[in-house]
């Protein structure tokens, strides 16, 4: 069965979709088979794997109208093992079309379940918002990944967020839980961002992941490119970072397994 983990922040330019992209690379690169979702109209993370805009291909807009052309809508990437399931701004029209669409927030669910078998790990980047697509994301995830942003007003919002989430948990999917905080563009060199780090540490302790995102210049430049920091620059900081955090995820699937 494969782990679904989402990546969910109601705030824009958090590390949300950068971090989809580079951890599924990492993983995949770690010899798991894994499939990358895009659940936002921007397509960022589609555009970011390498995948160029097709607009005779299916997305995941067609998925959620009928679930069981899932497989029709997956493409392959530059990362053997990775696969993802693309983005289109069709995909803006879908909260309207499904408003009245009988289980209309387990339509994402009913897709990936046809997939549980072919993949370790299903990693979904939610759109910026608490919005019927970010409920899709949250009623097929097992966990929930929140990217914090080293800055003043880091945990401005999050309340709501951890409270969505609850009541998801509580009337719609039992066994969804935050796996954890990743703390992402952070500087050392800041006064500002160490204040942000001793925050969100004392706000969610062991919940706050040990590997810490910096700011670095190849991870910003890495999506124009097409790329995966991996493929970018293998060697920079940012790949760095990212390695460790898979190594992370994966630790974790040991310590669950067992």
């Amino acid at each position: 069965m494969a782990d679904i983990i989402a990546f969910a922040n109601q705030k824009g330019g958090v590390g949300k979709t950068t971090t989809a992209v580079n951890l599924s690379a990492c993983l995949a690169v770690s010899e798991r088979r894994v499939l990358l979702v895009d659940m936002d109209p921007q397509a960022n993370a589609t555009s970011g794997i390498g995948l160029e805009r097709d607009e005779s291909r299916p997305s995941i807009y067609e998925v959620l109208l009928d679930p069981g052309a899932v497989r029709e809508a997956i493409s392959p990437t530059q990362i053997e093992g990775l696969d993802v399931l693309p983005s289109h701004m069709r995909l803006v029209g879908a909260e309207v079309e499904l408003v009245a669409a009988m289980g209309r927030e387990y339509r994402l669910k009913k897709a990936l379940a046809l997939l549980a078998a072919d993949y370790e790990y299903i990693l979904i980047d939610c759109p910026p918002s608490l919005s019927l697509l970010t409920v899709n994301t949250l009623c097929a995830a097992d966990g929930v990944i929140v990217p914090i942003q080293a800055e003043y007003y880091a945990l401005e919002g999050l309340s709501q967020l951890l409270n969505t989430i609850e009541l998801v948990r509580e009337s719609l999917n039992p066994r969804l839980i935050v796996r954890g905080v990743l703390l992402t563009m952070y500087d050392s060199r800041l006064n500002l961002c160490n204040m942000v780090r001793q925050e969100v540490e004392n706000h969610f302790g062991d919940r706050m992941y040990k590997s810490i995102i910096r700011r670095n210049v190849k991870l910003g430049e890495a999506p124009s490119h097409g790329k995966p920091i991996l493929l970018y620059d293998a060697g920079s900081p940012g790949s760095q970072n990212y390695i460790a955090l898979a190594q992370e995820i994966l630790d974790e699937s040991v310590q669950t397994a067992g």
